[in-house]
Formats: structure tokens, sequence, C-alpha cells
């Protein structure tokens, strides 16, 4: 606005005319409007992470700050949007409303296993990328952190032996893309509150789809028990089940493999310290948190994800475009150095998000689910000028006092 006369143009009468070339020519919306830029950031509150199900106003303050991450990290224009239901069916129609607004949907926070229902009617039925950071976001951080883990203790993802605490939507999820990222679903013990995934699970059989697929495909060897027993001999584990401590014991870490590879991602209190780990034998330690090392927080991932799949106007998030981040992650720490207190980049390596970005964007290209063909240096050069835009936007508001310092 530089006057009173702009309205005119941007509202009556002027706003006539784009609303008449969409209606002619539909794609245009992304060129007259915000809708290429625009993130619905979509819980019910069932399951606001580390504090369960707290309702939807209760996980409000979670959605915007995930909306300020999208901002500040990939400047991706979000909007909180928490919803007064918790039926599967009057979500999925909800979220198909409000399609008309959105470049991209971010679900979050929405208890298992009606999350993967959702998400995958969601990206069957729409055009616009749906992604559930639960699933999709953890596994591709996590899956990061364990490519450049293996690489720091010398040994080859395709023969890791791998024991995953917690059957939810994170580690259904991680174990998916690990598997696509060069892992042997065949070498996965995965556990859930009842014990050991096998084919013997005939609890599970008609109940959780998912959950029988690892039952069914992982597991080889058909090791049956609890925890402990799916560690001993494993090469890494990846908890993602409840706030500890406690929940993994460091006599359960001396059982694996030497120079093991320990995720304990619970919020707000991992499964197990990383001191104890340490002490037990592990060689790599990585939780959620970022007062220890090697965080693996999905922060290092939706925000750059989203701004290369909007970049093109991506029609969906596919696990292959979820590998090229994870991949692209993994390199952005492996430039940097790696080490066993270092696997990961931080939230402050700006670069990383621009550079997935392009990753995610090319790989958009290149399975044709894009409605913009970018090369890879206009992919970085709107990267990087979208999130420069929002950083010095911030800096900006700051430095004239609209947003105003903290309190001493």
């Amino acid at each position: 606005m530089r006057n009173f006369s702009d309205f005119a143009i941007w509202y009556t009468p002027g706003v006539a005319e784009p609303c008449k070339d969409i209606q002619k020519n539909p794609e245009t919306v992304y060129e007259h409007t915000s809708k290429g830029n625009m993130v619905a950031v979509i819980s019910d509150g069932t399951r606001v992470l580390g504090l369960g199900d707290i309702g939807p106003e209760a996980g409000l303050p979670v959605m915007e700050g995930k909306s300020l991450l999208f901002k500040y990290l990939g400047g991706v224009d979000a909007i909180p949007i928490c919803l007064a239901t918790k039926d599967a069916e009057e979500i999925i129609k909800t979220v198909k409303y409000l399609a008309p607004s959105f470049g991209g949907i971010n679900l979050e926070d929405i208890e298992n296993p009606k999350c993967f229902e959702i998400l995958d009617r969601l990206r069957a039925e729409m055009d616009i990328p749906v992604w559930h950071d639960d699933q999709q976001g953890t596994a591709t951080i996590v899956t990061a952190g364990a490519i450049n883990a293996h690489k720091v203790v010398g040994k080859k993802i395709s023969e890791s032996k791998v024991a995953m605490v917690g059957a939810g939507a994170a580690n259904i999820a991680i174990s998916r893309l690990m598997v696509a990222a060069g892992f042997d679903i065949k070498n996965i013990v995965m556990v859930d509150s009842k014990g050991t995934l096998h084919s013997g699970r005939e609890d599970i059989e008609n109940s959780h789809a998912k959950k029988w697929y690892m039952c069914t495909n992982s597991n080889a060897e058909e090791v049956v028990g609890g925890i402990e027993d799916a560690m001993k001999g494993a090469d890494i584990l990846v908890a993602a089940s409840r706030p500890g401590p406690g929940v993994i014991r460091k006599e359960w870490i001396r059982g694996m493999a030497d120079d093991a590879i320990v995720f304990s991602t619970a919020n707000p209190i991992p499964e197990i310290w990383p001191w104890e780990a340490t002490e037990g034998g592990a060689k790599v330690v990585a939780t959620g948190r970022s007062d220890f090392p090697n965080q693996v927080n999905n922060s290092l991932g939706f925000p750059g994800i989203f701004r290369g799949a909007l970049d093109v106007r991506a029609k969906t998030i596919t696990d292959e475009m979820c590998i090229a981040a994870a991949l692209e992650i993994a390199k952005t720490a492996e430039d940097r150095g790696l080490s066993e207190e270092n696997i990961v980049p931080t939230m402050d390596d700006w670069e990383l998000f621009p550079r997935e970005a392009v990753a995610v964007g090319m790989k958009a290209v290149e399975q044709g689910l894009a409605r913009v063909k970018l090369s890879r240096d206009e992919l970085m050069h709107r990267a990087e000028t979208a999130i420069r835009r929002a950083r010095g936007e911030t800096k900006l508001l700051m430095n004239e006092g609209y947003i105003k310092p903290f309190p001493e």
C-alpha cells in the first residue's frame, strides 16, 4: 500500500481482473495470489509433543511455533489451524475444503493409527503436497542422521542390524524411509508396548495394517521378547516411544554390537540420557533436544522440503523427495566435517535449507510431479531469495521496534 487509492487496485474494481483470469485459467491462481507460498499447519491436538491428547486450543501454541519455523527457516507463510474434531473422516473433509487457499498441508500431532489413514487418503485425493511431519519429517532427519552415524563408526547401512523401540507413526515411517535409503527390512526388529513385531502377533493382524506389514516383512530371525531382546547385537537403536528416562537401560546398550549407535528421540525427556548410553558403550548418541549434541529435529527438514515443493508447485511429497532431502541433510553435515558429536547440521546452518529445497524440487521435476520445471540454479535462487527475505524482514521489524526485544 502506497496510499488509499491503491485499494482500487487490490480490491474493487481492480481485483475483478485476476478473479476472471483465474476462472478462465485456474493455474494462474499461483501467479495472482499467495496460494503458492501458503501452508496450513493442521492438528486436532490429540498427540501434542510429549503432552498427549490436550485438545485443539492447548495445541495451538505448538502450531504457532511450527508456523514461525516455517517462515524464518524456509520463507514459507504458514497458518496454524486447530480443529474441533477427532474424527478422521471429518478431518479429511475439512482439509479438502481448505485446499483452494493453500499450496500445501502440514499435518501435525494427530494420534496413531488414524494419522496413517488421514495422510494416505489426503495424499491420494488431493493435488497439492500433504505431509505429516510426525511421520515423514521425523523419518527424514532420522534417516539422514543414521546414514552419517554409520559413516562415523565405519559400518555399512545395508548390513546394519536395527532395533526400533516404539511402533507409532514416527517409527513406522522411519523404518520405511530407512529401507528406501538402503537399510535391509529383514534386519529390523521393532517393538511395541506388547513386545517385538513378528509373524506370530495375531493381535495385530486385523487391527493395524502397517504394524502387521512389519510383522511379516521385518525381523527375519523371528526375535520374540521385549526391548532388551530386540537390542541384542543391534548396530543401531532408534527409540521413538515415550518420554524417559528409564525406558532404555544402560545394561541393554551393553548388549548391542560394538560401536553402537543410539537415537533416543522422545521429548521432553529421551528414553535414556545420552551420558548413560555412552557409559553403556554407545559410540554415537542422538536425541531430539537442542541441549545435547546431534539433535535430530524435524525443523531441519520441513522448512526446506516445503520450500522446494512449493517452488515447483509439486502435486505431492513422495518418499523419494524425502530421501533426496535426507541425503542433502547428511551431505551438508559431511561437508562441515563428521564426528561422533556432529552427524547432522543445526538450525544455524542456514545454507542447509536452500540446499534441501533444490534437492526436493529437482526430485519432483524428475518424478513428473512439478507443475513448474526449474533448473538447479533457478531453484537455488528462489529458495535463497525467499529465506533471506524472511530473515531480513524479521531483522527490520526488530530494528524498527515492531517486534519488541525480550525483557532483561
